[in-house]
This record gives C-alpha cells, sequence and structure tokens, in this order.
C-alpha cells in the first residue's frame, strides 16, 4: 500500500518544518573533526607530533589550504600548537579545563552573573563533597593529601608568598572536590575557582590590608581546614557539613559581602 505524503506548502515555506537548510560542513571542518576526534578518545596524547603536512595531505586527500585552515580551527581550541616554520608536525595538547573556565567567564560575564552568585555555587557543591569524604568506609587518602596540602599552605603563610598562597587556597578546593571521585563535579569545580580566584587576586589588589592581619586571618582559616580534615577523619559526616558551610559563610562574608557581591564576574580583567 502506497503511503501519501503530508508535506504541504506551509512545510515549504520560510521558518517551514522541511525549508530548514542542510549545510554541508567545508572539507576543512571534516578533516578538523577527524583530529579532534582522535585527541579526545586519546588516540593522540599530550605532547605527541602530527605528522608532517604533505603526509597528512596524501593521507587524507585534502590540499595545503585546507589542511591549514583545520590547523586554524584545532589551535584556536587550544588542542594543536604549530610552530612557524618548523619541519615537524604541529603538536597535540589535551583538552584543558581552565580553557573551558576562560569562556565559562565569558558566557557568565555576558549574563551578568554576579560575584555572590559564583560564590553561592560553592556553597551548594563543597559540603555534598564533605559528606561524601565522610561516608568512605577508608578516607586515608583523602585525609593524608588533604592534610599535605594544608602543610603547604602553612609554609606559604610563614614566607608570606601571598599570591602562591591565594592559588594553594583554590587548589585545597580543587583537591577536596577531587578527592570525592566524581568526575563532572570536579570539573565544574575547576571552572569556578579559577574565576573565584581570579576574583580574590582582584579584590586584594583594590583593597589591601596590613601584612600582620592578613596573616592573622590566614592562619584562622587554616585552623578551620586542620578542623574539617579531623571531622573527615573521624567520619563525623553531620558536624563536617555544618562546620563547612559556617566556614564558606564566613569566607563569603569577605569576598562577596555587601558592595562586592553585587559586583559582575569580570572574566576579561584576568
Amino acid at each position: 500500500m502506497t503511503t501519501k505524503s503530508t508535506m504541504t506548502r506551509e512545510d515549504l515555506r520560510p521558518n517551514g518544518g522541511a525549508q530548514q537548510r542542510i549545510r554541508t560542513p567545508k572539507t576543512s571542518e571534516v578533516v578538523a573533526d577527524k583530529i579532534r576526534g582522535q585527541i579526545v578518545r586519546g588516540e593522540l596524547t599530550e605532547g605527541d607530533t602530527l605528522p608532517p603536512e604533505g603526509q597528512l595531505m596524501e593521507t587524507l586527500g585534502v590540499s595545503r589550504p585546507t589542511l591549514r585552515e583545520a590547523y586554524r580551527i584545532l589551535e584556536a581550541e587550544n588542542l594543536i600548537s604549530v610552530t612557524r616554520g618548523s619541519r615537524s608536525g604541529a603538536q597535540v595538547h589535551r583538552p584543558r579545563a581552565e580553557v573551558a573556565s576562560r569562556y565559562a567567564g565569558y558566557v557568565l560575564q555576558s549574563q551578568g552573573t554576579t560575584i555572590a552568585d559564583l560564590y553561592a555555587s560553592q556553597m551548594a557543591l563543597e559540603p555534598y563533597v564533605v559528606r561524601t569524604l565522610c561516608q568512605m568506609r577508608n578516607n586515608t587518602d583523602a585525609v593524608a593529601a588533604l592534610s599535605e596540602h594544608l602543610e603547604y599552605l602553612l609554609s606559604l603563610v610563614d614566607g608570606s608568598r601571598i599570591e602562591a598562597f591565594t592559588r594553594g587556597v583554590a587548589d585545597f578546593h580543587l583537591l577536596l572536590v577531587k578527592l570525592a571521585g566524581n568526575q563532572t563535579l570536579t570539573f565544574i569545580n575547576q571552572m569556578l575557582l579559577d574565576l573565584m580566584a581570579n576574583h580574590k587576586t582582584d579584590v586584594m589588589r583594590r583593597d589591601p590590608i596590613d601584612p600582620e592581619t592578613r596573616k592573622k586571618r590566614l592562619l584562622g582559616g587554616m585552623k578551620s581546614y586542620r578542623k574539617l580534615i579531623q571531622l573527615i577523619e573521624a567520619h563525623e559526616e553531620e558536624a563536617a557539613v555544618a562546620h563547612w558551610r559556617l566556614h564558606l559563610k564566613n569566607a563569603h562574608a569577605r569576598w562577596a559581602g555587601p558592595g562586592e557581591g553585587e559586583r559582575v564576574v569580570d572574566a576579561l580583567n584576568v
């Protein structure tokens, strides 16, 4: 039995269902897709070198301009780097969270996202992670890793290495989430922490405090870190979550309080 077509003239008009144009990808985009797929799947790893241009042109059956356009696409995505004039092939780079963080910052800034909004996301994420670490039957390795990083932070305070300390604090929060074992949360957290670290650096530049007051605050924060580690080690789930919520609340009052929290995320001034 023959089925009669149900397509109408309306479907063929602009904005009609069948009138949406089918875009044929350019050859350079197809080539970029092929190389990108090999990088993402791990067939090409960090530091690998692509074959010379002549060999790739022959293998893929494309012209030099097409191949170079594909390279420009991949360079813009930070997946390869090309040394101009070099006879060796392009160098491969794995996808990096920092690249996504930078772009995510642009998106948040374009949407008018506030500093308070940014820090509130940390409040939603980290207490869950703390609970997860407490629930681990064996969290010895996690406790050891957090304790080691805490000692590193204390050494930075003693050496008055404030910029390194600011980055180190972000790394502590990154480690905290990473140890919970959820890769998706780790990736999201990396983006948030990069933006927050940039913001903190900006605040310290705009509103400096005297060294003694700063050191006192930093050491107070480290005491809170140590208490968190102890509660995680003891599997004191509710106490650890409550402690960390209070810690974040106090920290956010400093970084995202009235007059600061209303500011829009600035991903350009980094």
